[in-house]
């Protein structure tokens, strides 16, 4: 399975009575596939996967598969921080047609770097299924070093890692260790182009539920050698791909989703909606884009 180009990390919308907005859900979707994403990320973090039930992780999977459509590719949400629930959504998404799994780092236990690669390597022997692997420390605390990544890169169907750690230290050496084959994907939309020119094959991304052609264009011409108009959008993009971590995402982002008409509604508790001083800067952002 080739992973390259944008995917974006797509919010579960709520309904008012914080209910998963199905439709509007479908909505997003279909944005997506007009602006020529590669594929889409469900129930990830952005996707608010540890306030879903059981029941709502698995539906918006089944959402996603059915309103892609072969479209793009689905890359569906399904780790935890326990082995065995992570293999059980692993066997759903497979089951229900998604692509490829997207599993983040075992959060809260702490695992040593060793269990970290048992932890991939089990589900990855479970399930039949392509795998990228999601390191995110700022939210985990456990980081995936270079050397386990490598580990893990020869496991047949672990092909690529989603990194948010924010080291090009790391990448070059994820990309160094890992090989040509192994999908290196840029986690951290601020740093989008830095990690393509060393080798990256594209992003999981935030800003593009609210700027996927953008965004897009970004990553296509990065991929393309076309580093004039690369550069041109990275620092065009910049002031975006801060604001929407102006507060814990995804609250920022939902708030921007709200502003230029898309499914979003609020975040589910703990998470809260932005501060108003906080959503005057997102649009002000917004504004300066020409999205609003």
């Amino acid at each position: 399975m080739k992973i390259e180009g944008l995917y974006t990390a797509v919010v579960t919308p709520f309904t008012k009575k914080n209910e998963l907005d199905e439709e509007g859900l479908r909505r997003n979707i279909q944005h997506q596939i007009e602006n020529k994403v590669a594929g889409i990320v469900p129930v990830g973090t952005t996707g608010e996967s540890a306030t879903l039930t059981e029941k709502e992780h698995k539906k918006v999977i089944d959402i996603a598969v059915d309103e892609s459509g072969g479209k793009i590719q689905v890359l569906a949400g399904t780790g935890s921080n326990s082995t065995a629930e992570a293999i059980e959504y692993t066997k759903y998404a497979k089951d229900a047609g998604a692509d490829a799994a997207l599993m983040i780092t075992p959060y809260y236990n702490k695992p040593t770097q060793e269990g970290v690669y048992q932890h991939y390597k089990k589900v990855a022997e479970e399930v039949d299924i392509p795998i990228i692997v999601y390191t995110v420390p700022s939210r985990t605390v456990v980081n995936i070093e270079p050397e386990t990544m490598k580990r893990l890169a020869e496991i047949k169907n672990i092909i690529g890692v989603k990194d948010a750690s924010g080291s090009l230290d790391q990448i070059t050496r994820e990309i160094m260790l890992c090989g040509k084959d192994f999908a290196v994907l840029s986690g951290e939309d601020a740093i989008n182009y830095p990690i393509i020119c060393l080798g990256g094959k594209g992003a999981i991304s935030v800003i593009s539920n609210v700027a996927p052609k953008l965004t897009g264009e970004l990553i296509n011409a990065a991929l393309k050698g076309d580093h004039k108009k690369a550069k041109e959008l990275h620092y065009r993009l910049f002031q975006l791909s801060k604001i929407l971590f102006i507060e814990t995402s995804p609250s920022p982002v939902k708030a921007a989703m709200n502003m230029v008409g898309l499914a979003a509604g609020n975040p589910r508790l703990p998470l809260v909606p932005v501060k108003k001083e906080n959503e005057e800067k997102i649009r002000a952002v917004l504004e300066e884009l020409e999205l609003v």
